[in-house]
């Protein structure tokens, strides 16, 4: 219990000082390239679909408690909201607790955006024997930045060397051989791993105790977390009585899964050519993320709001901005639906979604 009372009673009291900036804290700014305007009857605010449809292209941030599977966890929901599909943003041992993002449906194909938009967490870690605070800060500080792990023996993946970044570790609390400290990394840092590799680095041992994750990508503790109950109840509300509210509210859009990813806005005459697997065309374009990158991951967006896709920029932000033809990214994964904007174009496409 000490790990949760902290989060809630002092998460983010006092100053960060940065040492990297993680994706959710980098600051987005778009480049408009044209002006033009979307035609209301065609698509709508992700926020006012009808609830069949918020709920095939919905999100829940969900507060996984201690005990079950992150699979088990998923199951649950399956079974609650009666869908055929469920999937989660990042697996979470049976002990560890906290945030977990759960995609229902079709939101399912954007999983791969919490994997870009890195992880937080709380951590409880006991040393074997005690060191001095100074030395403990300093070896924290030496994990800060790119490290290399080795899987654990228990993992889901294979044992290889890998490279992984801390954005940084944050020291909050000793009492004797316990260690309380928060640390933001990008998904696929194992904190087991790491609390072994401090001890080590330390020369006296550590191990994990205690784990919470506080945030995975835009997904955040004090952001519209639900436990198990809220959706169970939610559900017995719609069903019994048809009230959407308490439904609407524990599951979100899926274009909440990519406010951390670069993105592009598209004209309304390009969305269907996209839904159906074609590149993007610089004329398509009316506003980008200014800090997109060649061969980057980018997602496409409506001029509503609504997702299109997942892909990758084929032109950097000033590609964009200076062109007036080419191919600016490509889609690898569809999300949106063809036919939901009428077809403006004409000839074959590629199919891109896999």
């Amino acid at each position: 219990m000490l790990i949760r009372a902290y989060v809630y009673i002092r998460l983010g009291v006092g100053e960060l000082g940065l040492d990297l900036v993680p994706p959710w804290l980098e600051e987005r700014i778009l480049t408009v390239r044209d002006e033009d305007e979307t035609d209301p009857r065609f698509g709508c605010n992700p926020w006012n679909r009808p609830l069949r449809d918020h709920i095939r292209f919905g999100l829940i941030n969900l507060d996984k408690p201690p005990g079950p599977s992150s699979h088990e966890v998923v199951a649950w929901v399956k079974r609650i909201l009666k869908v055929d599909r469920v999937g989660h943003g990042g697996t979470l041992d049976p002990k560890v607790t906290g945030v977990l993002p759960v995609a229902l449906e079709d939101a399912t194909k954007a999983v791969r955006a919490f994997l870009l938009s890195g992880k937080e967490y709380v951590c409880l870690m006991q040393l074997h024997s005690e060191a001095p605070a100074e030395a403990l800060e300093n070896v924290m500080r030496e994990f800060t930045g790119e490290i290399y792990q080795m899987p654990p023996v228990r993992s889901s993946v294979k044992r290889a060397l890998r490279r992984r970044i801390i954005y940084y570790i944050r020291l909050l609390e000793v009492e004797d051989r316990l260690v309380l400290f928060r640390v933001a990394c990008q998904a696929g840092t194992y904190i087991r791993k790491l609390c072994y590799d401090i001890g080590e680095a330390l020369g006296v041992g550590a191990h994990m105790r205690e784990l919470r994750r506080i945030r995975s990508g835009p997904f955040h503790v004090d952001d519209g977390m639900h436990a198990m109950e809220d959706l169970v109840n939610a559900q017995h509300e719609y069903e019994e009585y048809g009230d959407e509210e308490a439904l609407r509210s524990v599951v979100k859009p899926v274009e909440e899964a990519f406010k951390h990813i670069p993105k592009i806005y598209v004209r309304d005459t390009a969305v269907d050519a996209l839904c159906h697997g074609a590149l993007l065309a610089v004329p398509g374009i009316v506003k980008f993320d200014s800090k997109i990158r060649k061969n980057s991951e980018i997602a496409v967006f409506t001029l509503k709001g609504e997702v299109i896709g997942m892909g990758k920029a084929l032109m950097s932000a000033r590609e964009m901005l200076e062109a007036s033809k080419g191919v600016a990214a490509e889609i690898h994964r569809v999300i949106m639906p063809p036919n939901i904007y009428p077809r403006s174009w004409r000839g074959k496409t590629r199919r891109s979604d896999k």
